[in-house]
C-alpha cells in the first residue's frame, strides 16, 4: 500500500544557528529525548530515505520543523524563510518522488510572504505552506494576514497550520506555577500546543476567513487538535444567527480542513474524528523524526476501517489535496 505522510520535518542549517539552537543543546545530552532529533532532522538525503524505505514510506511532505520563522523579526524571518526553503528546494530536485515541499513564510510581512510563497511554487513545485500558529500574538483571521490567504487560494494549494506555544501572557496566566518542565508541557506538547490551535481554527472561521476564501484549504495534526471532539457544541453555541457567518461550524470543520495524525496514534482518537469527519479529510502523518515511523505504520495498518478507506487515508487523500 502506497504511503504519503503529511507532517514530516526538517532543519535547515541557518534555522540550527537561529530558531532551531536548542536543538544543539539537546544533541549534547545523550540522556535528553530529543537527543537523537538533530541528525534526523538536518539530513534530507540518503539516509533519510534509507529510513522511509525500512518504514515503508513512499513519500514524505516536509515543513521547516517549529518554532519555524514565526515568532523572528520580520527581515529575519524574510531571510531564514528563503534559506530554509532553498535547502529544502534542492532535496525535492533531488528526490522529486520522495520528497513534497511546503514553503515556510514570512508571514509577519505579508508582501514578503505572497512573494516567497510564489517563487517556491513556481521554483521548486511546493505544494502548500506551513504556519506556526500566531505570529507574535496575532492570528490569521486578522486582515492583515489575508494576502498570504488569498495567494494560497489562487495558487489552489493547502496552509499546514503547524502549533506553536501560546502567546507569554497566556503561559504566565494558564501554566504559570509550575514547574519548569511542567509549565513547558503544559504549554507546549503536552496540551497548550492543540488548544492553542484549536483555538486559531476557530478564530479562522469565526473572523470570516472561509466565507472570503470558501475555497481555502487548511491542514491541521494530531488527529483534529481536540476540534472533532467538541464539533456538535460548536454548532449549538455558534449558530449562524449569532455569528452572521455563512455556514454552521461544522460544515468549515468538514469542509475547508483536513486533519493528519502526527503520532496521535490513539485508536478512540481516530474514531472519533472519523464519525465527525468523515474519512475523505483525513490523511497519513508520523510526525517525523519526532515519532516513530515503525509504530506510525503499525496503527495505520491496524485501522478498524475497509481497505479502500484505507488507501484514502495512507495516499488517496493527499494525492487530492496536493495535487501529486
Amino acid at each position: 500500500m502506497r504511503t504519503i505522510t503529511l507532517e514530516e520535518h526538517f532543519a535547515s542549517p541557518g534555522f540550527v544557528e537561529g530558531p532551531g539552537s536548542s536543538l544543539k543543546e539537546y544533541a549534547k545530552n545523550p540522556d535528553h529525548p530529543l537527543s537523537k532529533v538533530l541528525p534526523a532532522l538536518s539530513n534530507l538525503g540518503a539516509e533519510r530515505i534509507a529510513a522511509m524505505d525500512a518504514a515503508s514510506v513512499d513519500v514524505q511532505v516536509l515543513s521547516l520543523t517549529a518554532p519555524g520563522v514565526e515568532q523572528l523579526d520580520p527581515a529575519e524571518s524574510v531571510a531564514l524563510a528563503r534559506e530554509a526553503n532553498d535547502f529544502l528546494g534542492e532535496a525535492v530536485r533531488c528526490y522529486p518522488k520522495r520528497f513534497v515541499g511546503l514553503a515556510a513564510l514570512p508571514s509577519a510581512t505579508p508582501s514578503a510572504a505572497v512573494s516567497e510563497l510564489e517563487r517556491t511554487v513556481r521554483q521548486y513545485g511546493f505544494k502548500g505552506a506551513v504556519i506556526n500558529g500566531h505570529i507574535k500574538g496575532r492570528y490569521l483571521d486578522d486582515q492583515f494576514f489575508w494576502p498570504i490567504l488569498e495567494c494560497a487560494d489562487a495558487l489552489k494549494i493547502p496552509i499546514q497550520l503547524h502549533p506553536t506555544p501560546p502567546p507569554k501572557a497566556v503561559i504566565e496566566a494558564s501554566y504559570g506555577g509550575f514547574p519548569p518542565m511542567i509549565k513547558g508541557m503544559m504549554a507546549g506538547a503536552g496540551w497548550g500546543w492543540h488548544i492553542e490551535t484549536a483555538t486559531h481554527v476557530l478564530r479562522i472561521i469565526l473572523g470570516g476567513v472561509f466565507d472570503r476564501f470558501p475555497n481555502l484549504q487548511f491542514l491541521i495534526g494530531h488527529l483534529g487538535e481536540t476540534l472533532p471532539f467538541m464539533l456538535p457544541r460548536f454548532d449549538a453555541q455558534f449558530t449562524p444567527v449569532r455569528t452572521k457567518l455563512k455556514r454552521p461550524i461544522s460544515e468549515y470543520l468538514r469542509e475547508n480542513v483536513h486533519y493528519s495524525f502526527s503520532g496521535f496514534n490513539y485508536l478512540p482518537s481516530f474514531l472519533n474524528l472519523l464519525l465527525h469527519i468523515g474519512v475523505d479529510r483525513i490523511m497519513f502523518s508520523i510526525d517525523h523524526p519526532y515519532q516513530s515511523m515503525a509504530k506510525a505504520h503499525e496503527f495505520l495498518n491496524q485501522l478498524p476501517v475497509s481497505a479502500t478507506d484505507k488507501e484514502r487515508i495512507a495516499h488517496g487523500n493527499a494525492e487530492r489535496l496536493l495535487g501529486i
